[in-house]
């Protein structure tokens, strides 16, 4: 079973820069294969990390709701499924790629968090890491689309109103009784030093960041090119504070063997 890391936190806090820097910094430090799932209906998780997405869970799921797929004779409706969601993940050496994507129609899409979830949960027995990219808010923690990860991370870009958010993902995670091993509060995207009022905010609500990650020109540059964050180098002030938030990630976790 891979030793599961699942992001979390309110839009526009980063959440995928930094599940993109925690992918790299596991497979640069050989701690491969690692399994990355977007999550988010709004996915862009396969660009920042450079891999080509030509299909996504809720495409698929629109075709078997559609009644557009002719089943193979012989072969059940759920069988053919699995054969499919097979084949729209994507790999690479080190690292896949499995992304849930949003469909056209207007169905509800609890059903598609439920199907990745429990796909990914039988792919994880193939990898040593899981790296999970979740859509805005706490709709994914509401479908239990996030649960039994080793380390939860609640993200929070440099406002009040991100800091608040990270306490009702807590209230969340406790009132649905979901197993997160770790809950770990992250600030992303900090100038120079957190502001007073952000301060007092964290502490009024007793919330102890274990990680500041830095605003970082170099990861904005990236992004704008559309380059994979997964080529940043060492010196990105951001990769430095990522390589030292997982430490605390992985304190006291014996590393999987490959």
């Amino acid at each position: 079973m891979a030793f599961t890391i699942a992001v979390a936190g309110k839009g526009g806090c980063g959440k995928t820069s930094l599940a993109s820097l925690i992918t790299r910094y596991l497979k640069n430090n050989g701690m491969v294969p690692i399994l990355a799932v977007d999550a988010d209906a709004n996915a862009n998780l396969g660009e920042s990390l450079g891999l080509a997405v030509p299909h996504t869970v809720g495409e698929l799921l629109d075709e078997f709701q559609g009644e557009k797929i002719n089943i193979p004779p012989g072969m059940t409706k759920e069988a053919y499924l699995d054969f499919k969601l097979n084949s729209i993940l994507v790999e690479s050496p080190g690292l896949d790629l499995l992304t849930m994507g949003r469909g056209e129609g207007p169905e509800c899409y609890c059903y598609p968090n439920l199907i990745i979830r429990k796909f990914a949960d039988e792919l994880s027995d193939n990898y040593a890491y899981t790296v999970m990219d979740n859509e805005a808010g706490m709709e994914h923690l509401s479908r239990r689309t996030t649960q039994n990860v080793d380390a939860l991370l609640l993200v929070s870009n440099h406002t009040v109103k991100g800091a608040r958010t990270i306490a009702r993902i807590q209230e969340l995670v406790t009132s649905l009784k979901l197993v997160a091993r770790k809950q770990l509060a992250v600030i992303n995207m900090v100038p120079d030093k957190l502001n007073p009022l952000v301060s007092e905010e964290l502490d009024r609500l007793g919330i102890k960041p274990v990680a500041i990650i830095p605003e970082d020109e170099e990861l904005h540059r990236y992004d704008l090119e559309l380059k994979p964050l997964l080529e940043l180098p060492d010196t990105s002030k951001a990769v430095r504070a990522v390589d030292d938030l997982m430490g605390k990630v992985l304190e006291k976790v014996k590393a999987p063997s490959p």
